[in-house]
């Protein structure tokens, strides 16, 4: 029994309730009831629908919000909880679990996630950056990992369009394809009211360190620091490319010559023909204005080593 009883609401991905991560959620249900907290779990038809019962039950101030599910999850999670001052928790069970990888949740094993979820439920949540993007037309929404603009976000335009295969290999398909017509984009990068034309391949926009389930792209990133990392990778061919990929998993890339990372809270990005996603979930085309908002997001995670 805890010695600090919390009321929880569980929201649990729809699509989790099928393949091998169906037992997760009914797992973290009821581990956090046997642990003594109040559980209302949030189990829906649809995304669609699943969102607008966790927003009516944050309107209520739980003491969280626990998602259990992938990075999509997780940006659901944060646009309704950011500034609010309602605390996350996570339960990665999805394909990339990138925010859950920058938060030191445990990954792949939900026995571990969910002991790690009931420790950090005994102590203070974790107070971190979040960062709110808004487009031309007025609309907004927060991320709490990354934000893609380029090769990669090219490549998650053409994997949402595939229906096979599921996992992670969609994307490695979705990636060789793009490979083909590879070409450098024209991006107008303003950082903190400084501007820089370049021509690059990819930029993104890290909170925290990864994306596409594990490619550390802003390797040094930490999420509590006020300042996004922004990752340029500029003009290259597709042989160069594709020798400096494979660095990517271990964050070496940023050693090479043509790519920079810059640090700033505001950045205004510009390109044509770009869609900007977020935490892996499309977003709208460019422009976009990006803007650190500190200590925005409550989190149930471990403390930062």
């Amino acid at each position: 029994m805890t010695t600090t009883p919390k009321r929880l609401a569980v929201a649990i991905n729809p699509s989790a309730r099928f393949g091998a991560s169906r037992g997760v959620g009914p797992l973290v249900v009821e581990r956090l009831g046997a642990a003594g907290h109040e559980v209302t779990a949030l189990l829906e038809a649809d995304f669609a629908t699943l969102q607008a019962r966790a927003s009516e039950v944050v309107a209520g101030r739980p003491d969280a919000l626990i998602l259990v599910g992938g990075d999509g999850m997780i940006n659901l999670g944060t646009n309704l909880v950011a500034g609010t001052g309602v605390p996350l928790g996570i339960i990665p069970s999805g394909t990339g679990n990138d925010m859950a990888r920058s938060l030191g949740i445990p990954i792949e094993n939900a026995e571990a996630a969910i002991a790690a979820l009931l420790a950090a439920l005994e102590l203070p949540p974790r107070v971190i950056d979040a960062v709110r993007v808004r487009d031309d037309a007025g609309n907004t929404r927060w991320y709490g990992c990354m934000l893609s603009a380029g090769f990669d976000s090219l490549v998650n335009e053409r994997a949402n369009r595939m229906r096979r295969p599921r996992g992670k290999s969609r994307y490695t398909i979705a990636m060789l394809l793009e490979l083909a017509t590879l070409e450098p984009l024209s991006y107008r990068i303003t950082l903190d009211g400084e501007v820089l034309e370049t021509r690059g391949l990819l930029v993104s926009v890290g909170n925290g360190v990864s994306l596409g389930g594990g490619m550390k792209v802003t390797p040094d990133a930490l999420l509590d620091d006020g300042l996004v990392d922004v990752l340029v990778v500029g003009a290259m061919t597709r042989r160069r490319f594709l020798s400096i990929y494979p660095r990517v998993f271990a964050g070496t890339h940023v050693r090479e010559p043509e790519v920079s990372i810059h640090r700033a809270r505001t950045v205004r990005l510009e390109a044509e023909g770009v869609v900007a996603y977020t935490d892996g979930e499309r977003f709208s085309p460019l422009p976009v204005d990006i803007v650190v908002e500190p200590g925005a997001l409550a989190v149930y995670a471990p403390p930062r080593a």
